[in-house]
């Protein structure tokens, strides 16, 4: 009997569990679930004589040396900044370890005696990152196989609402962090390279510099991510002369979006005193100019330039911001903390709202002196506010994978991200089981279209 040491069971846990109850009617599986709050996870099962549940705190580590050594493998799903701690016990205690996060710098570290014990530490196997890599790679190396030369890689990942859920004038609800949300595109200048030639965009440019995209017939915008050329050399594309990475929202919400970021309601470095007893409509007028006559409106519009029949405006209006009587109720909070707590009233999934997983890589490559390009897109629907299709593009590959090396099926040690042939190949072929598919199909070569870039 082999053992499973789930650690974290939060929002993106639900299918993960799931299939690995599901498994454990075919394999000899036991599974332990370990979180803070075990009553939310009681909502997503019972306890039975394959699963247990137990009220885990990672700053315990007496208890984490227990629960560890009873293991054959950890999944960690905490906060990031908390998988060190587990990964060190899993280096001494001689354990398997998932996370669906992306490599520290502290993690990395332990690479050469988790390969010495023998161990497998997989990371970035969830959806972003995660299944990009796997997708990625996958036609990467069918295009190298062919002795062609690569001259493009487009990548672009959003989580989304539903088109049935689709109840608001953003065309979007939390699907994830909403933290992330508010502070995406923060920390430095975007980077990216266009046929040959690297490109910066600034904060304060970003969501003004949106590439349009179709896929299955609808259209979507993206925004280029933080650092596009984290992985060119991880994927083996140095010389590679357009690399780009984005992430995906609904045509307009990037330009509304920017209004939060021109205000400066984003910013995370400074609290605002008496926050708690604030009401919206006072947080709005503290980045407003003082008028002694002109209202909170009026200076808004004013500043930014919108005319009040503007859909932007409508945008501003339908979250409330100008609600006097409405309290934030957040202590020393910073603008970002607060504009998230304004949105999370709005964006929150109901209980039966359904999200959206969009994909889309394009490859650009050489082959006898004639150029192609490939598309390869993928959607997924969710089912309600618990199954949802974040949850199942995220929970799925880390469950698949640790079934995986616990079975000695992947088996390569060390710290690692998914991107050898033993990692993708199986896994990418039994999600298809599970409705996550990538349709190809041969396009025209574009190349990088300025066209596509709003300036």
């Amino acid at each position: 009997m082999k053992n499973i040491l789930l650690v974290g069971a939060g929002k993106s846990s639900s299918y993960l569990i799931k299939y690995l109850l599901e498994k454990s009617d075919e394999e000899p599986i036991l599974l332990t679930i370990g979180d803070i709050d075990i009553e939310n996870t009681k909502k997503l099962v019972q306890e039975s004589e394959k699963v247990t549940i137990v009220q885990f705190d990672v700053f315990d580590k007496n208890q984490r040396k227990e629960y560890i050594e009873k293991c054959d493998i950890v999944i960690s799903m905490l906060p990031a900044r908390l998988h060190l701690k587990i990964a060190k016990d899993c280096l001494k205690l001689g354990k398997h370890l998932v996370t669906a996060s992306y490599i520290s710098k502290e993690m990395k570290a332990l690479h050469k005696e988790v390969k010495e014990k023998g161990l497998v530490f997989m990371n970035e196997i969830g959806l972003d990152p995660g299944l990009d890599h796997i997708s990625a790679m996958r036609v990467i190396d069918r295009i190298r196989t062919n002795n062609a030369k690569l001259l493009l890689f487009e990548s672009f990942c959003g989580g989304l609402v539903a088109p049935e859920s689709d109840t608001n004038l953003w065309n979007y609800k939390f699907t994830w962090n909403p933290r992330n949300v508010v502070l995406a595109g923060q920390g430095g200048a975007a980077k990216f390279i266009q046929e040959g030639t690297y490109k910066y965009i600034p904060y304060h440019k970003l969501f003004r510099r949106t590439e349009f995209l179709n896929i299955n017939g609808s259209k979507f915008e993206a925004y280029a991510n933080r650092d596009s050329l984290k992985y060119r050399s991880i994927y083996g594309l140095d010389d590679i002369p357009t690399m780009y990475r984005g992430t995906i929202r609904k045509v307009g919400f990037s330009r509304a979006w920017n209004i939060f970021v021109q205000l400066g309601m984003t910013d995370d470095s400074y609290s605002i005193e008496n926050s708690e007893n604030m009401s919206y409509r006072d947080f709005v007028n503290l980045f407003l100019a003082y008028s002694p006559s002109d209202s909170v409106e009026l200076k808004l519009r004013s500043y930014l330039k919108i005319d009040q029949d503007d859909v932007m405006w409508e945008k501003l209006v339908e979250l409330d911001l100008f609600n006097p009587k409405k309290k934030i109720g957040l202590k020393n909070a910073t603008p970002a903390q607060i504009l998230q707590k304004i949105l999370e009233n709005s964006w929150t999934l109901q209980k039966e709202d359904k999200d959206m997983i969009v994909m889309q890589h394009l490859f650009g490559y050489e082959i006898d002196g004639k150029k192609h390009q490939i598309e390869s897109s993928l959607m997924v629907l969710g089912e309600n506010q618990i199954y949802t299709a974040m949850a199942k593009t995220v929970g799925l590959p880390v469950a698949i994978a640790a079934l995986k090396i616990l079975k000695g099926e992947i088996k390569s040690p060390g710290v690692q991200l998914p991107i050898s042939k033993e990692v993708y190949i199986p896994i990418l072929k039994e999600l298809e089981n599970y409705g996550i598919q990538f349709t190809e199909k041969e396009v025209p070569f574009l190349g990088y279209n300025p066209n596509h870039v709003i300036g």
